[in-house]
């Protein structure tokens, strides 16, 4: 993948960042005041946020909507997750574009005495 490419397409994820709403880490269980019979389901919201573990009780009335803010929470990850890896190989890329340079730079000032530039060892005797 080129730069501009990979430029683009951190630029389409900033864009869908920008489109989601509302939302909140966690996962939505759903619970029983008697597990064996299966009697009396309640729901409850898990999550962690600061390195605390917390669960809520959920009211069947908010449910969908916090479905809603936990699948755009599960979206944002993903998208950042993306655009971290993409940031990675962008950076590689431009450090290796840039080592290239000074590769060639070097070469070019010591065509004259010889065709690679000097080894570390070798510029420390001089």
């Amino acid at each position: 993948m080129t730069i501009r490419q990979i430029e683009r397409k951190i630029e389409r994820i900033k864009e869908q960042l920008m489109t989601l709403g509302p939302m909140r880490p966690g996962a939505i269980s759903q619970q029983y005041r008697k597990p064996r019979e299966k009697k009396n389901p309640y729901y409850q919201i898990s999550y962690t946020h600061q390195m605390k573990s917390r669960s809520e009780y959920v009211r069947r009335e908010h449910l969908a909507t916090l479905r809603a803010e936990t699948k755009n929470f599960r979206r944002f990850r993903e998208l950042t997750e993306q655009w971290v890896d993409l940031s990675l190989e962008l950076s590689r890329l431009k450090i290796g574009r840039m080592k290239a340079r000074a590769d060639s730079v070097e070469t070019r000032a010591y065509s004259g005495q010889r065709q690679t530039p000097p080894t570390i060892r070798e510029r420390s005797l001089s």
